[in-house]
């Protein structure tokens, strides 16, 4: 089955900005760049993914999609992520794609062979990641692409579980490890670097610049992304 991966990517001067104190404003950048190609090297390597589908208009993520044989969007709007997710599952649907699957670009460790698990199973319908926090959306595989219209944001697990029902699409729930942690706050920072210390995972360009990103603060929780 024919399987393309969405990838909707901001410029990096507006990248995690709700980090606040917990990375220096000098390595916010740094970080979202590094976390991205981590991402796009998972993709790349998972077998079970045919299309990488990046949507930006970060100049350095197009060179860089372009680079590994990536298809890429140009985000002119920008809009926001589900904005940008359904601009890359509407060229997966116009290139003959039977799924799609709408990752983030914050996952930094994330696994190609829990992807490949992930996507194993090919029923129709639509299949939700969530985040750490159960709330989330951090993965949204739909069978066909068009299965629903995707809509990220605070409480996006439970507001796509109706949409699929709405639509009398199948759902599930799927919680691959490497897929749960996406890095918004300083706690969700605060969890990355107890999980890279803890576990020989990947993330190497990450891990590079939290080498030189110490925490000065964890408590910033405040409303979520996903």
């Amino acid at each position: 089955m024919g399987t393309a991966a969405i990838l909707p990517v901001k410029r990096f001067p507006l990248a995690k900005q709700r980090l606040g104190e917990s990375v220096a404003e000098g390595l916010r950048a740094d970080l979202a760049r590094a976390m991205v190609g981590d991402v796009l090297s998972a993709l790349r390597e998972c077998a079970a993914i045919d299309t990488t589908i990046v949507v930006t208009r970060e100049p350095a993520v197009a060179s860089a999609g372009r680079y590994i044989g990536a298809v890429v969007v140009q985000d002119s709007a920008e809009d926001g992520q589900s904005a940008a997710a359904t601009l890359g599952l509407a060229r997966a649907l116009a290139d003959g794609f039977e799924r799609a699957l709408c990752v983030p670009g914050d996952c930094p460790t994330l696994d190609p062979a829990e992807l490949a698990e992930l996507l194993a199973d090919d029923t129709p319908g639509v299949t939700i990641v969530p985040d750490r926090h159960g709330s989330g959306t951090n993965g949204l595989l739909l069978c066909p692409p068009d299965a629903l219209s995707p809509s990220f944001g605070p409480d996006s697990r439970a507001r796509h579980e109706r949409l699929a029902a709405e639509v009398g699409a199948a759902c599930r729930i799927a919680t691959p490890a490497s897929l749960l942690l996406d890095i918004d706050t300083g706690a969700d920072l605060a969890a990355l670097r107890e999980r890279l210390a803890g576990e020989r995972i990947r993330a190497p360009r990450t891990r590079a610049v939290l080498a030189r990103a110490p925490i000065t603060s964890t408590s910033d929780e405040g409303t979520r992304r996903g």
